[in-house]
């Protein structure tokens, strides 16, 4: 291989950056290819639990520190035009100096350590719905988020690869790729059992069958999910007083049948 190929690229402006971006993804879409940038709106990459954990995550390790902040501002400024998740992999394509193509492999969770989660978490998640959005006890959430003992991958968890001329395993483009798996989640939060490998509806296993949206404690005052965040998560209409129809809590069950599902097949 060449020194030419190892040079660094020329500095392309963004907005110049955008523009190969919308003619790759438009030849990609002529050949039948369906792309899902990722959009950034404000400074804030996650917003969810998911998102954010995720986020905040990457940055404790000093590992990655060099990075992240490059991979941050790509996010933001919309280079990536197409991020893919499957079971245990993340595929990107980001707009740089040229188009670059990335590939992020996720480790399966080790059996006894996701044991060990279900186990802790069992009969303390009450649905689907509030574990996805992350309203669940701050019990939970440490459980889930523990930096050691979590879901959330470590490092020595995580290979890397991308198409461009720089060496490092981790370069701006894949630390890029990296704060995309954030904003997604925040639109799909099951995606993150999805790259971990583990069925979502296990940590369900306490939940009474069917329970969908969250019961009021005691008095009416416990706590209970916005009418407007359970929509968004299922799709479904809840009426003005916050109970949901027959109806509605028929489709909620259904699509929390369909996900756990989904999860499984992946």
């Amino acid at each position: 291989m060449s020194y030419e190929y190892f040079r660094w690229r020329p500095y392309v402006p963004v907005a110049q950056r955008r523009e190969n971006a919308r003619r790759t993804a438009a030849r990609l879409a002529k050949k039948g290819q369906i792309l899902s940038p990722v959009t950034i709106e404000g400074r804030e990459i996650a917003k969810s639990f998911w998102g954010k954990g995720w986020c905040d995550h990457l940055e404790r390790y000093s590992d990655f520190a060099n990075r992240l902040p490059r991979g941050r501002t790509y996010a933001r400024n919309g280079s990536i035009f197409d991020l893919q998740i499957a079971s245990g992999k993340v595929t990107a394509r980001v707009s740089g100096s040229e188009i670059y193509e990335v590939d992020i492999s996720i480790r399966p969770l080790a059996p006894a350590r996701w044991k060990g989660l279900v186990r802790k978490c069992s009969g303390k998640v009450g649905s689907l719905v509030e574990l996805l959005a992350g309203r669940v006890s701050s019990a939970v959430l440490e459980i889930l988020a523990h930096p050691k003992e979590g879901l959330f991958p470590a490092p020595r968890d995580m290979t890397f690869s991308c198409t461009c001329p720089d060496y490092a395993d981790m370069c701006k483009h894949v630390a890029a790729a990296l704060y995309g798996v954030g904003a997604r989640l925040d639109e799909k939060p099951e995606h993150f059992f999805t790259l971990r490998r583990v069925e979502l509806g296990e940590l369900l296993a306490g939940a009474r069958s069917g329970q969908v949206l969250a019961k009021a404690g005691k008095n009416g005052k416990g706590k209970r999910l916005a009418r407007s965040e359970v929509a968004g998560v299922f799709g479904i209409e809840i009426d003005s007083d916050g109970s949901a129809s027959p109806q509605a809590e028929k489709a909620a069950a259904t699509a929390v049948r369909g996900r756990v599902l989904k999860t499984k097949r992946a």
